[in-house]
């Protein structure tokens, strides 16, 4: 089986990627190489012949023709887009274009092959769009969004993954491409670009700077290990049904404060301060505008239909994470190198600053 998988050089991509090379199966890795991209994060699979790389842009419909028609793919898995909230409110037409009109343009290219394809290979063929949880917009203290939830996007990022969905879905129901959406809560892990909060937390803490907080530090999300994340997209991909929506979540919630204060508390384990606790570094910043108070996704639909379940709990995996960044100190160097300064990017940071 051979997957093409969009922004594979991407943190959640890349983590599909090696899991599927892992299994056995071909993958065709279509990147453009936006600034968060990083081809260190395919290190392991490098040279393996079940492995290409291809540079192209997913809104450039010649190069997705061509690119359908030479690798031929069994499916795809669609995860390429502009992802950070911040970055989106301060350019938001640049999430329209890729998040968006990339999206349609994507699955033009998939339409125009899945109708050349006949008997076995057109009838597994899949369309696997990858989405967030934040589509759905805030909770308040209780409940949990699931499959059915409305559409209630709040930041130019979630209404961009918002259109992508409808316009995944109904590629689906008008031209009968077998379209599976996913909704993810959020990730986390190794190889994750440092403008994300855990990253940020850890960088700035092995440097000793302050360590940003949004607002109170109240807001609630649900997190998920990102290797746990690729399991699960392999999982829909195998068994689950097109037409059909998964949740996926880690099901393990917390506040951004409590989640900067637990890893904090692994840094002090794995590299001591001589200053005192980590946790003295944390500082309040002004709050992101629009910013959601609360995510959590119900992934029982997932457990019962796919047998999926995560495995990574929070701690193992903020312990997981931080010895990560610890070890691998060259790897976001080497970002730092390209220009990137290591505090979080968007219009919340420059009114905190």
């Amino acid at each position: 089986m051979k997957l093409l998988v969009t922004g594979g050089a991407g943190f959640i991509g890349s983590a599909v990627v090696r899991a599927a090379i892992g299994r056995g199966l071909g993958v065709v890795n279509v990147d453009c190489l936006a600034y968060s991209a990083n081809l260190e994060n395919l290190a392991a699979v490098e040279g393996n012949p079940l492995y290409v790389f291809v540079q192209a842009d997913i809104r450039d419909a010649a190069a997705m023709a061509a690119i359908f028609a030479h690798h031929q793919p069994d499916a795809v898995l669609h995860l390429a887009a502009e992802s950070h909230v911040d970055r989106s409110i301060d350019a938001p037409m640049a999430f329209v274009e890729t998040n968006v009109v990339g999206t349609a343009v994507l699955l033009e290219a998939a339409r125009a092959y899945f109708e050349g394809l006949a008997g076995e290979r057109r009838e597994g063929f899949r369309f696997l769009h990858i989405s967030t949880d934040e589509v759905f917009g805030a909770l308040g203290a209780e409940g949990r969004f699931s499959e059915a939830s409305a559409y209630d996007p709040s930041s130019p990022y979630s209404a961009s993954k918002a259109a992508s969905d409808h316009l995944a879905r109904a590629w689906g129901r008008t031209f009968g491409l077998p379209v599976i959406v996913t909704s993810a809560c959020n990730n986390y892990g190794p190889h994750q670009f440092p403008e994300k909060l855990i990253p940020v937390v850890i960088l700035s803490a092995i440097e000793g700077r302050p360590i940003p907080l949004y607002g109170d530090g109240a807001n609630v999300r649900d997190w998920l290990f990102v290797e746990d994340h690729a399991e699960a997209l392999l999982a829909v991909l195998e068994k689950g049904r097109p037409g059909e929506t998964y949740a996926i979540s880690g099901e393990t919630e917390a506040s951004n404060r409590d989640l900067v204060t637990r890893l904090c508390g692994h840094l002090d384990a794995l590299r001591p301060r001589a200053a005192g606790p980590h946790a003295t570094l944390i500082h309040q910043v002004a709050d992101r505008p629009g910013h959601d108070f609360r995510y959590a996704l119900d992934a029982a639909k997932l457990r019962g239909e796919l047998g999926w379940a995560p495995r990574i709990g929070l701690d193992e995996g903020l312990e997981r994470t931080a010895r990560w960044y610890l070890d691998n100190p060259g790897w976001w160097t080497r970002i730092r190198e390209r220009g990137f300064a290591g505090d979080r990017l968007g219009l919340a940071q420059k009114a905190a600053s």
